[in-house]
């Protein structure tokens, strides 16, 4: 699934151009193309289709994994969940399988909304925070403090990954950036939350504003078909390495399980304390 940096990069794409993307900003939309109506999450795809069509587009941002795209009356936001994809390219392009959600735009240019595994939706609503505004705290804005996270964890009996990966407590982070950040910090992914103190909650909110931002620069990780373009997966310190060594000490990575993910540790580094 994407996560924090996939999308940031995604939504980069769409404010300038690249990824396969010419630039989203003040394109009108002329007509709209549901393939696959359950794509839609709200409203229903012929009121999406009717709703949408003469709307410009006025802003492009990300909030945690959502792609949010501001329209004159309207905000659409974008979920690419397991296999989502976007491109913006001229109409006469021959549309791909799986394509399932088309915007075209009245400059001959289009939005292709592609997913294979069908998980992806799309809002269209006046008021964004019917969907996101129970998201948690963004990793790399101000408001995201090493004191704020240390409260989070304080207040939870929960252990440490899956806390991480809860949307609503920290908004973007996923499976690959909650283990590189774990081992970043030397934190054991099964440790409570709230054994963890503020040293080693300054060493994780370091170690997860590094990860992200290292995953930004890179374009993301590109690790199976679905996401294209990135180069992380090539500076991964364990995640997906099991059976290889630990950049830091050189001890075997191990992969166990953890709140039901596949999790990737050095038993040397993180150790349970």
């Amino acid at each position: 699934m994407p996560e924090l940096p996939e999308v940031e990069t995604i939504v980069r794409a769409l404010q300038r151009g690249g990824q396969g993307c010419s630039p989203l900003l003040d394109k009108k939309v002329t007509g709209a193309i549901v393939l696959w109506a359950r794509t839609i999450a709200e409203p229903r795809a012929d009121l999406f289709v009717q709703q949408i069509v003469g709307q410009s587009v006025r802003g492009v941002s990300r909030r945690g994994k959502f792609i949010r795209i501001d329209l004159d009356r309207q905000v659409m936001l974008i979920h690419l969940r397991m296999s989502g994809d976007i491109r913006v390219e001229d109409q006469v392009i021959a549309l791909q399988p799986h394509d399932r959600l088309i915007l075209n735009f009245v400059d001959g240019t289009r939005l292709a909304f592609n997913d294979a595994r069908k998980f992806g939706r799309v809002w269209l609503v006046a008021e964004p925070e019917s969907v996101i505004g129970g998201l948690g705290l963004e990793p790399l804005e101000r408001s995201f403090t090493p004191a704020a996270l240390h409260r989070r964890l304080q207040n939870s009996a929960r252990q440490i990954k899956p806390l991480l990966l809860d949307q609503t407590v920290i908004a973007g982070i996923g499976n690959i950036y909650a283990d590189e950040a774990l081992h970043m910090a030397r934190i054991h992914p099964m440790t409570p939350a709230r054994k963890i103190d503020q040293e080693q909650t300054r060493a994780l909110w370091d170690a997860i504003r590094e990860v992200l931002r290292e995953g930004i620069r890179r374009n993301g990780a590109s690790i199976d078909w679905v996401y294209r373009g990135g180069d992380f997966q090539n500076y991964f310190r364990v995640y997906q390495r099991s059976g290889r060594a630990c950049p830091e000490c050189g001890t075997t990575i191990e992969r166990v399980i953890v709140g039901q993910r596949g999790t990737h540790i050095c038993p040397c580094c993180q150790v349970m304390k």
